[in-house]
């Protein structure tokens, strides 16, 4: 299974919006050039990032901008505020016959490991800040 790639989209977003901050009104249609998808996809991204209160877009075409310090978004705020995954990272198949042994008991066998992959996982992102990523970036150029 794939986390969506609204995550990454709005890793993008917010990055596009810092990079041109000072150069740049930063509206879906700019964004959008940047991560080459539909202006659409860009506003529904924007509307979850402002409802997760990291960023405010002003009416129009007046642009985003971050209403939060970079240090203060991690990797994991953005997976949240985007729904990457709904609920566990790993679907389990539906019905496992509990006639069989395996099935009976792959549920007892498997779910404590995928929960704490899908917790290291996440772990993993909060240990990343934007800031972090703006500075690599900076550093790229």
């Amino acid at each position: 299974m794939k986390i969506t790639s609204r995550f990454t989209v709005a890793v993008h977003t917010l990055l596009v919006i810092y990079k041109f901050k000072d150069t740049h009104k930063t509206t879906s249609e700019f964004i959008a050039a940047s991560v080459n998808v539909n202006p659409v996809v860009i506003r529904r991204t924007l509307l979850s990032l402002k409802a997760a209160g990291m960023v405010e877009v002003k009416a129009g075409s007046g642009g985003a901008r971050i209403a939060k310090d970079l240090q203060d978004i991690t990797l994991y705020d953005v997976y949240r505020a985007m729904d990457s995954v709904d609920g566990d990272l790993f679907h389990f198949h539906e019905n496992p016959n509990p006639a069989c042994p395996v099935g009976r008991n792959i549920h007892a066998v498997l779910d404590g490991h995928l929960s704490a992959a899908q917790a290291a996982m996440e772990n993993e992102l909060k240990k990343v800040s934007l800031a972090e990523l703006a500075g690599d970036l900076d550093e790229r150029e």
